[in-house]
């Protein structure tokens, strides 16, 4: 057991949510993807109805943390009322999630460095996949930085709060910073000519960022696989998480709004950091450098958060004797070591293939979330007890549904890449295999008599 002084405190609780909500892909994505793809006001149209979803579908987390769950989040949830089988199949897609937004966040660390330093680890090439060249001091630097994650997660979950905490408060000191000096210089002239004057509604472009928020937005599932090891009330803990929704959704706003407050869309693109270019040339090495903090805070809380995320919902798979049983024993400060270094491991290896694989595999987290949203819906929609429960559910349903079909099908256009379709093909067969398997002997999958 895990003693009561050790719990983590609702500042501690908003710091984890945070840090796994906003990565690095609230300081890459405004430039790579959101002014080339939907502009300014269709992405902040976007990012709120995306975010409003979620806060939807939250209120069926809300009915589940009051049940009494065990770790693991959606995964017990759905163990508790449907089985084994069922949340296998949850537990599969989220697993893929949360390992592959670690590497994510770890190979943005070069990033950083490389900014700070210019191709100070474009050394030890070794090869290029998908045209991304792969180094071997970018890989070091990641490396380096999970195994620090990894030493932190080791001696239990209140340092690891502790931690995230301080790293959330310079992150968002570093966004308020840059962001009134953005305001404060800033051509809003050109911004008018570029985003307000020529601006028209695009319901395609706004599709393509709803469907994408649930890939933005996954940590802000991180409560319930903390279940055992909070110090607040489940009506707290559900409050705490919204908040950090709105919160991770002003976050992407406001740097997708400074970011064009710099440039074009078809400048941002062409760029390998829009942002970081346009605070450099305009804020200079000062700015440039807090900046740099924010995005290193970023990746780290990242990094930091689905590190939690992932153990806890590994060890819970573990104790269902879906994984194996070591993974779910416990150290000295009552974490699964086991798990910590599975997750480093897995992390470290990841990081070998490059960013542009990593990518690929995370444009399906946004699929895995959402067949993890349908369960919890599902399960709330027929199980709960209060007509608000019942009826927030079922538009969690169908809202879960929608999210999954933008990205299958193929005449949306939010719909995966290639690449992506394949991997999220092959991670389903392999599931299906090892799913097989795994219940293919008796064993008791019936769900709990309610």
């Amino acid at each position: 057991m895990i003693n009561q002084k050790k719990k983590l405190h609702g500042s501690e609780i908003f710091a984890i949510v945070v840090g796994a909500i906003i990565g690095m892909g609230s300081f890459m994505l405004p430039g790579a993807k959101f002014l080339d793809q939907a502009g300014v006001i269709n992405t902040t149209i976007g990012l709120f109805i995306g975010t409003m979803t979620i806060v939807v579908i939250e209120r069926s987390y809300r009915f589940m943390m009051s049940q009494n769950i065990n770790e693991g989040g959606e995964f017990s949830y759905t163990k508790m009322f449907l089985g084994k089988k069922h949340s296998f199949v949850v537990g599969w897609y989220l697993f893929l999630a949360y390992l592959s937004l670690i590497p994510l966040n770890a190979l943005a660390m070069p990033i950083v460095v490389n900014y700070i330093f210019p191709d100070i680890l474009n050394f030890g090439y070794l090869y290029t996949i998908a045209n991304d060249p792969v180094f071997l001091g970018e890989i070091l630097v990641s490396t380096a930085v999970i195994l620090i994650f990894m030493a932190i997660n080791l001696v239990g979950v209140k340092n690891t709060g502790k931690v995230q905490r301080v790293i959330i408060y310079f992150l968002l000191i570093s966004i308020f910073i840059i962001t009134v000096g953005t305001l404060a210089t800033a051509d809003f002239t050109a911004f008018n000519v570029n985003y307000v004057e020529s601006y028209q509604f695009d319901f395609g472009a706004v599709m393509k960022i709803i469907a994408v928020t649930p890939f933005l937005f996954i940590g802000f599932d991180a409560i319930p696989q903390l279940v055992n090891d909070i110090d607040v009330s489940k009506r707290k803990a559900s409050t705490i998480s919204i908040v950090a929704l709105l919160f991770g959704m002003m976050v992407y706003i406001i740097l997708n709004f400074l970011t064009g407050l710099y440039y074009a869309p078809s400048e941002a693109v062409a760029l390998d950091w829009a942002l970081g270019s346009g605070v450099l040339a305009n804020l200079g090495q000062l700015g440039f450098l807090i900046l740099v903090i924010a995005l290193a805070c970023a990746v780290v809380g990242g990094i930091n958060g689905f590190m939690v995320c992932s153990t806890k919902l590994i060890g819970a798979m573990a104790k269902e004797e879906i994984l194996p049983k070591s993974f779910a024993g416990l150290n000295k400060h009552g974490v699964a070591k086991n798990t910590i270094y599975f997750v480093s491991i897995v992390g470290i290896i990841t990081c070998f293939f490059g960013r542009e694989v990593v990518v690929w595999i995370v444009d399906m987290c946004s699929f895995g979330a959402a067949v993890a949203y349908f369960y919890v819906c599902l399960i709330t929609a027929t199980k709960g007890v209060k007509k608000s429960d019942k009826i927030f559910g079922w538009i969690g349903v169908a809202m879960s549904c929608g999210i999954a079909l933008m990205l299958l099908l193929p005449m949306s256009p939010a719909h995966l890449s290639t690449p992506p379709l394949i991997f999220l093909s092959l991670w389903t067969i392999i599931g299906a295999i090892f799913g097989f398997i795994l219940f293919k002997k008796p064993n008791n999958t019936k769900p709990k008599q309610t």
